[in-house]
């Protein structure tokens, strides 16, 4: 047997750190090539490391909560069988069928041709199972077992699957999986919080004993509050703001989520709102340019980011070239990207080489908001609360469906005239989304 070290990879984000969140392995673990080894937090994004090498974890060498440079051995593992363990006693038949459906599940879940990867990046998807072998039944007459068969079974979910079940409290042995070979899903997921009682956090928290809490800046909050100084104090911003009557586009809201073209789909005002910025730009093609010393550079092409707001920060990752695709490719594309940012697993270049963002604050109920420029972009728009108020319709008093747009650029590429026509293209949209059929 022979001793190996594994040192912290480059995860390709040209960084030079990254800091220990949390072990997802002990010593004396017996680990496979590609099982998850410790997640990584960098200033761009959570990464997730997979073993190169199949062994037992012999030691933790860096402490959770720590940050070291790339190349610092950070756990140790020793090649060869794990540490003997008793024999179990001979199978029943239906310990011999439990066996063969997680051999069932091992072989469903692992990808045709996954093997060796480059450290950093796991196979997708690959669930395996560490359960020690089972001898094979004896002819022997044997006790029923002492634990029912279902007290058995593995619990089989990916790790941004368990992640979420954490963030929202949920027991993942009482969540009945609905996947593949009974596989967990973030719907099981979902399922299970919202039967839970809704009171569950209704209580006011108790103050924390300590009087002051110090947070220290590192990683993702680092370079957030590097990049929002450097864009509040290096491009001029300025804001405008206007009350929208969103009514049709709730009716369109609405008659989409019953369109079987966008089953299973999640559609929202956000998605006309993306829609309606990407046509808006079309006819405003400044506000969707960069500055540099020497020269504007006007993009022909959307890279539309939408800013998400993590556990660990607030995150801008991009639809890449969203001026090309349809109603229903946005809104998968918006689907997949907000639930990546949400599990923390969004990769560096998808939020690189955006050219404007949305940031949706309607969510947290608010009304409108002045937002600081994503850095490189000239433009960002904010999208209100959608309620319901008293608005004039043909001289007379109704309720509506009302939000106010909003939004901040760079005053050294866009003038007034400018921003006022994009935003005004912006509500002409979201009053009336029949345009977008042009």
């Amino acid at each position: 047997m022979s001793e190996q070290s594994f040192p912290l990879p480059d995860v390709g984000e040209g960084l030079t750190e990254a800091e220990i969140v949390s072990w997802k392995v002990a010593p004396g673990d017996r680990v496979e090539i590609n099982d998850t080894l410790v997640e990584i937090e960098t200033a761009k994004s959570l990464v997730e490391l997979p073993s190169p090498f199949a062994g037992t974890v012999t030691e933790i060498l860096v402490a959770e909560g720590t940050t070291v440079d790339v190349g610092t051995p950070i756990v140790t593992v020793t090649d060869g069988a794990a540490a003997p363990v008793a024999a179990p006693a001979p199978a029943t038949d239906d310990a011999v069928a439990e066996a063969a459906a997680d051999t069932q599940a091992t072989i469903a879940a692992e990808p045709e041709g996954s093997g060796s990867v480059l450290v950093g990046y796991g196979s997708a998807g690959a669930v395996k199972s560490r359960r020690r072998g089972r001898p094979t039944p004896s002819s022997a007459p044997v006790p029923p077992p002492s634990v029912p068969a279902a007290a058995a079974s593995p619990i089989i979910a990916k790790p941004p699957i368990r992640k979420l079940a954490k963030d929202l409290g949920v027991d993942l042995s009482a969540v009945q999986g609905t996947g593949l070979v009974g596989e967990i899903t973030r719907d099981d997921v979902v399922r299970s919080a919202g039967q839970a009682s809704v009171f569950r956090n209704i209580e006011t928290p108790a103050w924390a004993p300590e009087r002051e809490e110090r947070i220290p800046v590192k990683g993702m909050r680092k370079a957030i509050a590097q990049a929002m100084v450097q864009s509040a104090f290096t491009a001029p911003h300025v804001s405008v703001f206007v009350d929208v009557d969103a009514t049709r586009t709730m009716e369109f809201v609405k008659r989409l989520k019953a369109s079987p073209d966008f089953a299973g789909v999640k559609v929202s005002p956000l998605l006309i709102m993306a829609r309606a910025i990407i046509w808006a730009v079309r006819r405003n093609p400044m506000v969707n340019a960069t500055w540099t010393e020497n020269e504007i550079i006007v993009r022909h092409y959307v890279n539309l980011g939408i800013a998400a707001a993590t556990p660990r920060g607030l995150i801008v990752p991009n639809v890449k070239e969203a001026q090309g695709m349809s109603l229903l490719e946005l809104a998968k594309s918006l689907e997949q990207l907000t639930l990546t940012a949400r599990d923390g697993k969004t990769t560096p270049a998808d939020m690189q080489d955006g050219t404007i963002t949305i940031t949706n604050i309607g969510v947290f109920g608010m009304d409108t908001g002045t937002p600081i420029l994503n850095p490189g972009e000239v433009g960002i728009v904010a999208l209100g609360t959608i309620k319901q108020k008293p608005w004039v319709v043909d001289g007379e008093v109704r309720p509506r469906f009302v939000t106010t747009i909003g939004g901040s650029f760079d005053h050294r590429v866009v003038d007034g005239d400018v921003v006022s026509r994009f935003i005004a293209d912006v509500a002409s949209i979201i009053e009336e989304p029949a345009l977008l059929l042009d």
